[in-house]
């Protein structure tokens, strides 16, 4: 099977260098037209230019793809907003939407100014959210649509020097686990990817041969597949220099405790109980949990 998006609108974002040039050059390949979004700002988002959104578009265009440049900064929502009705006025569409635009600006929590913060959530997280609000009538109107939001280890598991990043990249699984429930009805399927790959803003922390295991061409297959006609729904899936793999949040069965024992010293004895993950649950929704809590009550 070959996976193909003839007739397609794609727009990704931050797609100026790195995973979003990548994965732009792949969907206009297999004949996705793409909308190259770059705000062509520094690595911490200071400054703008189009010409690194341009310069793909050229490479697209060489290649015999079709594309267009847009500069808007996924922050402002009115940017996002007129990027999608440029490309609706031009195609007539957008079937595919690729949150990627990032900054960073990592700093120990303790010594984090509160701009460093909000600038960086307001990127990966409001810009996700700003990119999707603005596309999601759209593709509730035609019925289809494929978003794919960008998480990372930072946000899943945690690394030094990155709270405001790893929130905001955690955010992004958040949104999307609503998103999936709401759009699931006009066919809009939501996933994630987590990239571990070598681009501008971990070029300086890695060896040459590091540098070259970790090419963003090779999270892009996932990137790809999860933006598909046949791709999955609320996904989470790893990629990098070669392993690709598939995250799972899951729930321990429990323990329930009467009211005359619930206290801070019977969550403590019982808490080897508690926290067994020998037999864990997968569920769906937040009101899937409730159903389990108050099953459990009305059993007792």
């Amino acid at each position: 099977m070959t996976i193909r998006f003839d007739g397609q609108v794609a727009i990704v974002t931050g797609a100026g260098n790195g995973l979003g040039k990548s994965h732009a050059m792949e969907l206009a390949k297999r004949g996705a037209k793409v909308v190259v979004n770059d705000f062509g700002g520094a690595r911490d988002g200071t400054g703008g230019s189009l010409s690194p959104a341009e310069e793909v578009v050229k490479e697209i265009e060489a290649a015999g793809g079709e594309a267009m440049a847009n500069g808007a900064n996924v922050a402002s929502y009115e940017d996002c907003q007129k990027m999608i009705a440029d490309a609706v006025a031009k195609w007539g569409r957008v079937d595919i939407l690729i949150n990627n635009a990032g900054i960073l600006r990592d700093k120990s929590f303790g010594k984090m100014e509160i701009s460093d913060w909000n600038s960086v959530v307001a990127v990966h997280l409001g810009g996700s959210a700003n990119c999707s609000l603005a596309v999601w009538n759209q593709m509730k109107e035609q019925g289809y649509g494929r978003i794919l939001m960008t998480t990372s280890t930072s946000g899943v598991y945690g690394n030094f020097g990155q709270a405001n990043y790893g929130a905001a990249k955690m955010g992004v699984v958040g949104l999307m686990n609503t998103l999936c429930i709401e759009g699931a009805k006009n066919d809009i399927r939501i996933n994630c990817v987590s990239p571990t790959a070598a681009t501008r803003m971990t070029e300086d922390i890695m060896t040459e041969e590091m540098l070259v295991a970790l090419d963003p061409k090779f999270v892009t297959p996932a990137a790809v597949y999860l933006v598909s006609k046949d791709a999955p729904n609320r996904t989470v899936m790893f990629a990098g220099a070669g392993t690709y793999s598939k995250m799972e949040v899951r729930e321990s069965k429990g323990l329930y405790i009467p009211e005359e024992d619930r206290n801070a010293d019977t969550i403590a004895a019982e808490f080897d109980k508690i926290a067994d993950m020998s037999d864990p649950s997968v569920y769906l929704s937040g009101t899937e949990h409730v159903s389990k809590i108050l099953t459990n009550a009305q059993k007792a």
